[in-house]
């Protein structure tokens, strides 16, 4: 089985409607892991699954994999803070932590759904080997490289986001103008593309991708970048 790839559907605003989980979100013996190894792919395979799903939901670009966790109580129930949207972060709180039946995972375990992400480039520890702006799908597998406590969640890659902001280029006649970063995600005029509101170090991804194909020049300060497109 393959790890999960990102839809290609628009992504739900925030706070439209509550996420659904799946129905062995509610199962106690998914937050049990298999020691049986096929058992234990299609296990992961699930909750990968699930943390692009929840992450999509949200438009959480950054997951908080220690926020509402216990590294030392992987399988106890109590405890646990609610999940934080506020600039695409969010903790693992409500994601990890079923407190319905009282069931959650720990924190090696959701490093675990993690690194089983990663290897499709799917996820990327943030300040991680490889976490330097311009790719993804590298980072440290154990999570040393970031602390292993966030994680870039990518359902969408920076090669995904990159093509959206090319397609809006070449649709809104944007070749050879020079933008902000700030006007790619907060400016009125992407107001309803896929990218407005995405993260700035996610952006930042994107646009390198662009640069290294020769469609983009990216320019200026840190807190005055500009980005020009050919």
């Amino acid at each position: 089985m393959q790890s999960p790839a990102a839809g290609a559907s628009p992504s739900p605003a925030p706070g439209t409607a509550a996420f659904t989980f799946p129905r062995e979100y509610y199962f106690p013996p998914f937050f049990t892991w298999q020691t049986n190894l096929t058992t234990h792919h299609a296990q992961l395979t699930k909750w990968a699954a699930l943390v692009l799903a929840y992450c999509r939901h949200h438009r959480i670009f950054r997951l908080a994999l220690s926020t509402g966790m216990s590294a030392s109580a992987p399988m106890t129930a109590g405890g646990g803070g609610d999940s934080s949207h506020a600039d695409g972060g969010g903790g693992a709180g409500e994601l990890f932590h079923n407190r319905q039946i009282g069931r959650r995972i720990g924190l090696a375990d959701a490093r675990e759904v993690v690194d089983f992400l990663r290897k499709d480039g799917r996820a990327e520890y943030v300040g991680g080997a490889g976490d330097d702006g311009e790719g993804f799908g590298g980072g440290n597998s154990s999570g040393v490289g970031g602390g292993g406590d966030v994680a870039w969640i990518y359902w969408r890659t920076p090669e995904e986001w990159a093509a959206l902001v090319e397609a809006w280029v070449d649709e809104t006649g944007q070749k050879g103008s020079v933008l902000t970063l700030y006007e790619l995600t907060e400016g009125d005029a992407t107001r309803g593309t896929e990218f407005h509101g995405l993260d700035p170090e996610l952006l930042q991804k994107a646009l390198h991708v662009l640069v290294k194909r020769a469609k983009a020049q990216i320019f200026g300060h840190e807190d005055s970048q500009g980005v020009k497109f050919f």
